[in-house]
């Protein structure tokens, strides 16, 4: 992940099951008929704005003090493998793989000031079948990582109460996957809520975190799914017109 701005949210819901990410076209087949990738116009042009979210919404700010202060202090810190890996996601963003050839083609950071919520979205151009792995991946994370304890910093640091749930989504896209990650240190009493969201359309993929120390907006996770999706699919559409 990129860096964040300010966290925070408005009411949410309760989490349920992720939809599961079962492709529409042959994920595991080239796809000849569709442009290679996008090109960096075209992902900006499938980019969300701040005027999408709703008026508590505006470019970001800057980062976060929750990502340093929560995320990175305890990312990596369990001896679970797919545990850890899902708190090294949520700190450096690359849900991908973290390589060139996974790098983000465009991104924006949103900021609510005052819910203190922050989401980041991102188009990434990759193998259909890579993207459903990763999606594949996430939905095993409530069972696999449903309740652990992750330590911050050292050993001996604090005990950090982990709990990953499900999302449900809108039916965007090809395929689909969301968690809910909440991170509680009893001590400070706090609690970050993320939620970690991907959709793939054809061999792109918009994700979407939103992370805030106040209650999660649902609304904004969701619009930025439905919203994206939709610009997304627009612009490989026209991308496909100019070939």
């Amino acid at each position: 992940m990129s860096a964040c701005g300010a966290g925070g949210g408005r009411g949410a819901g309760p989490p349920a099951g992720t939809t599961p990410p079962t492709a529409q076209s042959p994920a595991t087949l080239p796809s000849p008929a569709l442009p290679p990738v996008l090109t960096r116009g075209q992902a900006r042009a499938a980019l969300i704005t701040a005027a999408d979210l709703g008026e508590a919404w505006e470019p970001t700010r800057g980062a976060a003090t929750w990502r340093d202060e929560v995320l990175k202090t305890t990312a990596g810190r369990t001896d679970r493998p797919d545990c850890r890996r899902l708190l090294d996601v949520l700190y450096t963003e690359d849900l991908f793989g973290g390589s060139a050839t996974t790098a983000p083609r465009a991104t924006v950071a949103l900021d609510d000031p005052d819910g203190g919520a922050q989401l980041h979205y991102r188009i990434t151009s990759y193998r259909a079948a890579d993207i459903d792995g990763t999606l594949a991946w996430l939905a095993t994370l409530p069972d696999a990582c449903g309740h652990f304890e992750a330590r911050a910093e050292a050993a001996r640091g604090a005990a950090r109460d982990v709990r990953v749930t499900a999302l449900t989504l809108p039916g965007a896209g090809d395929a689909r996957g969301g968690l809910r990650v909440t991170v509680s240190d009893a001590r400070a009493e706090e609690t970050l809520t993320v939620d970690l969201v991907a959709v793939r359309v054809g061999d792109d993929a918009l994700s979407v975190t939103n992370g805030t120390l106040d209650a999660p907006a649902d609304d904004a996770t969701r619009t930025a799914v439905e919203v994206g999706t939709e610009r997304l699919t627009e612009a490989r559409r026209q991308g496909r017109a100019q070939v």
